[in-house]
C-alpha cells in the first residue's frame, strides 16, 4: 500500500512496490549454455520419471527419454548405450548421452531425402519412398509408411513433400522440448528436486565406450548410399515414426459471415432494470491472460440480455487503440447448491460490431460471469518504443508535478479500476488495483489514513485523490518514476504510455423481472473454469473428427462468425501428443503466434487447442489446419 502519510506509515507503503524487485514480474540474468542443456536435460527426464534419482532400467525408458530430449534414436543408437551388460542408467549417464547424441540437423535430413529427389523438386514418388523404408536399412513396417504416406500436410498428388515435412519436423521437435521444459518450470514440486548428483559442471562417468567409425566405402547407386548412411538414415527413419496419423479441418469464412448472428436488443429493454460493470484483460509476461471474474444473482426467473465490449478511453490523436479491436466474451455458469462445481448455462455468442452478447431466461440462483477473450489480438508488443514518455518534471521553483500526458493515462486508469463507474474508488476496487500493481492488498487502517489525506467521498477516492496519491508516490522518490513505471507496465501500457498489452470491458445486464446483483471477486488467469466452460462449449456446438486408427482421440472444431476454435479430447488412458500445422490457412492469426507447434493432451482429457481469427476482417479468411498424433 502506497498512500501512507506519516515516515512510519509511508516506510511501508514504499517496501511495497521495492519488494516488486523480488517479484516474478522482475527481468532475470539470461541462463548460460550450460544451466540451458541441463534444464532440457531435468525437463525431459522428469517427463518420463517423478524423480531424477529413479533409473532408466530398460530401452524403452531410454528411447522415451531421448525424445523428449528433442533426439530421434534410432535402435542403432540406443543399442550403442544399453548393450547387453547394461542393468541401468541414471541422470549423469543420460545427460553425458545426450551431450554425444546431438539433434539431427535440418540440413543433414535435407541431405538424405535429395539423394531420392530424381527431379529435384523437393518430392519423392510414395512408391519410392515405400521400397526405400520398408526393404532396405532399419526397415519400417507398410503401415508406418501408410501412415507417413496419409499425412495430410506433407503428401499431395501421389508425392512426399521432404521440404516441408523437414520444416515440420524440426519446428515439432523445438515445440515438444519448449512444452516440456515449461511444464518443468510451472511445476513447483518438480523444481524443487535434486536432479542426480549433478551440482554444476558435466558429469565424469562414461556409460559406455563410443564405439570407432567404421571405413568409409563407396556405394554404387544413391539409393544404397541412402539406405546404409548409418546415424543419418537412422535419425530419418525415426523421424518418420513420430507421426501415426492425422486429421485435416478445411473451413472457408466469407466477408459477410458476421452478419448471420447478428446481436439485437429486446423491444422492451428500457424499461428492464440494469447494472453494469467495468473490468480489464491484463497480457501477463508468459502471455497468459487474466481479468476480473464476477459472481451476478437473479432472485427472481427473468429474461436476461447480457453484453460485453471494450471499454472506450480517451482517445489521443495519433496514438492507437488496439485494445478496440480484442474481441470479448463471456460465459455464464451457474453455481449449484454445494458451490463444488459450476454448470455451463451460455456464453455472449452474438455479436453487433464490437459488443457481444446473449439473450435469453435464466432462473433464479448465483451465477459466475468468467470473462474470455481468444488472445488473437491482446498479444505481446512486438514494435520498439522510440521515445520514452515523461512521467514526473520539475518547475522553477523545484516542485515537483505530474505531466499532461501521465496524467491522462492516470484519469484512464481510474476509469478502468473504478468498476461500478460511479466516479469513486471503494477499498474493494482499489484492492483489485493494488494487487495487480504491487501484489498486496489496502487494509482497513491504511485505507483511512488515505481517507484523511486525499480527497474523498462517502469513504471512497475521488479522481483527485488518486492522482494526488501517485504525485506522493513521486515526491517520496525524490521524483525517481520507477515506481510509477511498475503501476504503467502492471497497467498494460508501454514506454510512450500507449495501452497495448490490457483490454478494459464493460459488462452490461438487463432483467426483465427483477434487477440482477453483480460483483467482481476475482481476478485470476484465464484457465481452470474458463478452460472447461470451452471444451464443454465447443463439444456441445462444435463438428467432432475422428483420429483414424485411433477413436480416443477426437478433434472438435467449432465455427463462430468471428472466431474459430478447436478442442482435443482424449478418451484414452494414455497421454498424446499433437502436432498442429496450420501453414496453408489465409488471412487468419491464432492464439499461440506459431503456425506450426505441439500440444500434449493428458489421458481422459480435453484441452483448448487454438483459437483462429482473420487478420483483416474485411477479406476472406481460410482455416487450413492438419492435426497428426505423434508417436
Amino acid at each position: 500500500m502506497r498512500m501512507a502519510i506519516s515516515p512510519g506509515r509511508d516506510a511501508s507503503f514504499s517496501s511495497q512496490k521495492s519488494a516488486l524487485s523480488e517479484s516474478p514480474r522482475t527481468k532475470r540474468f539470461p541462463l548460460t549454455e550450460e544451466e540451458i542443456f541441463y534444464m532440457n536435460c531435468r525437463a525431459a527426464y522428469l517427463t518420463v520419471f517423478k524423480s531424477s534419482l529413479e533409473n532408466i532400467i530398460s530401452k524403452e525408458q531410454l528411447y522415451l527419454a531421448l525424445q523428449h530430449a528433442g533426439r530421434n534414436p534410432s535402435q542403432k543408437t540406443i543399442n550403442k548405450y544399453w548393450t547387453p551388460q547394461t542393468a541401468k542408467l541414471n541422470f549423469d549417464d543420460f545427460c553425458i548421452i545426450l551431450r554425444k547424441e546431438k539433434p539431427t540437423s535440418k540440413a543433414e535430413l535435407l541431405k538424405s531425402f535429395k539423394q531420392l529427389d530424381v527431379n529435384d523438386n523437393g518430392s519423392i514418388l510414395h512408391t519410392d519412398l515405400y521400397k526405400l523404408l520398408t526393404k532396405r536399412g532399419e526397415k519400417m513396417t507398410p503401415e508406418e509408411v501408410d501412415a507417413i504416406i496419409s499425412l495430410a500436410d506433407v503428401n499431395a498428388d501421389g508425392k512426399f513433400d521432404y521440404i516441408k515435412f523437414c520444416k515440420v519436423y524440426m519446428t515439432t521437435n523445438e515445440q515438444c522440448l519448449k512444452t516440456t521444459v515449461e511444464k518443468l518450470e510451472v511445476d513447483s514440486k518438480l523444481r524443487r528436486q535434486q536432479f542426480g548428483s549433478h551440482i554444476e559442471g558435466s558429469p565424469e562417468r562414461d556409460p559406455s565406450p563410443v564405439p570407432k567409425p567404421s571405413p568409409r566405402t563407396i556405394r554404387k547407386t544413391d539409393q544404397e548410399t541412402f539406405s546404409n548412411k548409418g546415424d543419418t538414415r537412422s535419425s530419418l527413419l525415426a523421424a518418420t515414426r513420430k507421426f501415426k496419423t492425422s486429421v485435416s479441418c478445411t473451413i472457408t469464412m466469407d466477408v459477410n459471415s458476421n452478419r448471420n448472428s447478428k446481436l439485437t436488443e429486446p423491444d422492451s429493454i428500457k424499461e428492464w432494470p440494469c447494472v453494469q460493470s467495468k473490468g480489464c484483460f491484463f497480457l501477463e509476461e508468459d502471455g497468459e491472460i487474466i481479468s476480473h471474474q464476477y459472481r451476478m444473482q437473479i432472485v427472481q426467473r427473468s429474461m436476461v440480455y447480457l453484453t460485453i465490449k471494450p471499454l472506450n478511453l480517451s482517445q489521443v490523436e495519433g496514438k492507437p487503440s488496439p485494445w478496440l479491436s480484442v474481441d470479448t466474451t463471456l460465459y455464464i455458469l451457474k453455481e449449484n447448491e454445494n458451490q463444488a462445481t459450476l454448470q455451463l448455462m451460455c456464453f455472449t455468442e452474438l455479436r453487433n460490431r464490437e459488443v457481444f452478447g446473449w439473450t435469453g431466461e435464466l432462473g433464479p440462483g448465483i451465477y459466475w460471469l468468467i470473462p474470455s477473450t481468444t488472445g488473437c489480438r491482446l498479444r505481446k508488443e512486438r514494435k520498439p518504443i522510440t521515445e520514452e514518455a515523461q512521467l514526473v518534471y520539475r518547475d522553477e521553483t523545484g516542485e515537483l508535478f505530474l505531466t499532461k500526458e501521465f496524467r491522462s493515462t492516470l484519469s484512464d486508469i481510474f476509469e478502468v479500476i473504478d468498476l461500478d463507474g460511479n466516479g469513486l474508488l471503494s477499498l474493494e476496487e482499489y484492492n483489485f488495483f493494488e494487487l495487480r500493481t504491487s501484489g498486496e492488498k489496502c487494509d482497513e487502517d491504511a485505507w483511512a489514513v488515505c481517507r484523511d489525506n486525499f480527497d474523498t467521498k462517502k469513504n471512497e477516492l475521488t479522481r483527485q485523490g488518486f492522482m494526488d496519491l501517485n504525485l506522493m508516490e513521486a515526491n517520496d522518490r525524490e521524483g525517481d518514476p520507477r515506481d510509477l513505471w511498475v503501476t504503467v507496465h502492471s497497467m498494460g501500457y508501454n514506454k510512450a504510455l500507449e495501452l497495448t498489452e490490457a483490454c478494459p470491458f464493460i459488462i452490461d445486464i438487463y432483467a426483465d423481472k427483477c434487477k440482477p446483483r453483480i460483483k467482481a471477486v476475482h481476478m485470476e488467469a484465464c484457465s481452470g473454469q474458463l478452460e472447461k466452460a470451452i471444451c464443454k462449449s465447443v463439444l456441445n456446438k462444435g463438428n467432432a473428427r475422428v483420429m483414424d486408427g485411433y477413436e480416443d482421440i477426437i478433434v472438435h472444431t467449432y465455427k463462430h462468425d468471428t472466431w474459430i476454435t478447436s478442442v482435443i479430447e482424449n478418451k484414452s488412458d494414455n497421454k498424446v501428443i499433437i502436432h498442429i500445422n496450420n501453414e496453408l490457412s489465409k488471412n487468419c492469426v491464432n492464439n499461440r503466434g506459431l503456425n506450426i507447434f505441439a500440444v500434449e493432451v493428458a489421458p481422459k482429457s480435453t484441452m483448448v487447442c487454438q483459437h483462429v481469427m482473420p487478420l483483416n476482417e474485411r477479406q476472406e479468411w481460410i482455416y487450413y489446419c492438419v492435426y497428426s498424433l505423434m508417436s
